[in-house]
């Protein structure tokens, strides 16, 4: 495993492993000599790549924001066949529209996604049988998958190494700068500084943290310390993935790195939230975290709308940093952040709220007047 850089200097560096630094080096390495990846952790897609409901969104979770739940569905037959190893497909994608408390109801759920070509239809009676009639207004059966995050780990690491493209781990960046034309310089703690042409942060959670300590302006970015708990569900719903919506409700669905079901629920998912501030940073958590479990709530509660839920065993759960910007507070949307030459020319944040975004954060940067002169200079 790689823990010093081979080089002092890059054409391009990505801070952050996850999916979206990955894929980032990946695309960079097309018109790139040089590119490097810095994690912190010690290996790639340890954090946020890895502690979610591993849902490979076709837009249904998004009634409320009609582009999301638009570009969703345009990429997710990209995503199951660029990723086709870790997708998981053996079970049936199950919404629920709640009677009462829901933003939406089921004529809105339906017409929605109907009208962008969604596959969607009312579940048969064999499903809507598990459900609560008095609470639920009406069941769908859609088209959506989960992934293996383990997997997916894999495939980019062979991806990756058939580039040559140089991945360094346990190593944390302290801040960036520049002078004028130079390169960025890129502080990294208890090791040399690097420079590079052009530097992408994907830290996600940690975005805000390296732009705060390089002197630049933060985002205005909401945090959630949300838990994902990890259960065994019985046999009726072990072969579907449910989501009720669209309010102070609950997702269940298969979770293949661990062969078990995920459970999150709106209200008790996020156990605190807060915006940024530099003495209340997001990088508190940054070791394993061991809270008490607030999934006893969730399964309550979701047991109301599926009884067949009591029957479950608690597992485990995992906890993340769940970073939204607060535009999207309203609508739940899930939009990309793309913003180019921020604080210091050549330096991008990127950031994306679920996994099918990559591509519309790629076309972003190929698109981006940036990102053509740096094809002219590297190529040069």
């Amino acid at each position: 495993m790689q823990t010093e850089p081979k080089h002092d200097s890059y054409d391009a560096i990505v801070i952050g492993g996850g999916f979206y630094g990955c894929c980032v080096a990946l695309l960079l390495r097309e018109y790139c000599a040089r590119v490097l990846i810095i994690e912190r952790e010690d290996d790639l897609l340890l954090r946020a790549s890895l502690v979610n409901q591993a849902r490979v969104h076709n837009g249904y979770h998004y009634p409320r924001s009609y582009l999301t739940a638009l570009r969703s569905y345009i990429n997710f037959p990209r995503f199951v066949l660029d990723f086709q190893d870790c997708i998981d497909s053996s079970f049936e994608k199950i919404y629920a529209i709640a009677r009462n408390q829901s933003r939406v109801n089921a004529f809105q759920f339906y017409k929605t996604f109907s009208s962008i070509g969604a596959p969607i239809s009312i579940a048969p009676k064999s499903i809507k049988s598990l459900f609560n009639h008095r609470l639920i207004e009406e069941v769908y059966c859609v088209k959506e998958y989960a992934f293996n995050a383990v997997k997916l780990r894999k495939i980019l690491k062979q991806r990756l190494s058939a580039l040559g493209i140089e991945t360094i781990f346990d190593s944390s960046v302290s801040h960036i700068s520049s002078r004028e034309s130079d390169p960025i310089r890129i502080h990294l703690n208890d090791r040399p500084v690097l420079s590079a042409k052009h530097v992408f942060n994907c830290a996600y959670a940690g975005i805000n943290d390296l732009l705060s300590n390089s002197g630049l302006p933060p985002l205005p970015m909401k945090y959630e310390l949300a838990e994902l708990a990890l259960i065994e569900v019985p046999d009726p719903i072990k072969k579907l993935g449910i989501t009720l919506m669209d309010g102070p409700f609950f997702s269940t669905m298969p979770f293949p790195s661990r062969n078990l079901h995920s459970l999150s629920h709106v209200r008790y998912t996020p156990q605190e939230s807060w915006q940024y501030q530099a003495h209340f940073s997001p990088a508190r958590y940054s070791k394993p975290i061991n809270l008490p479990s607030n999934a006893i709530f969730m399964l309550k509660d979701a047991q109301r709308y599926l009884p067949s839920l009591k029957d479950s065993q608690y597992i485990d759960s995992l906890f993340e940093v769940k970073t939204i910007l607060l535009r999207n507070e309203i609508d739940d949307g899930r939009p990309i952040l793309f913003r180019k030459d921020y604080g210091i020319k050549n330096h991008s944040l990127i950031a994306g709220g679920k996994i099918d975004n990559i591509y519309d954060i790629l076309k972003k940067i190929e698109e981006s007047d940036i990102f053509k002169k740096a094809i002219n200079a590297f190529a040069s």
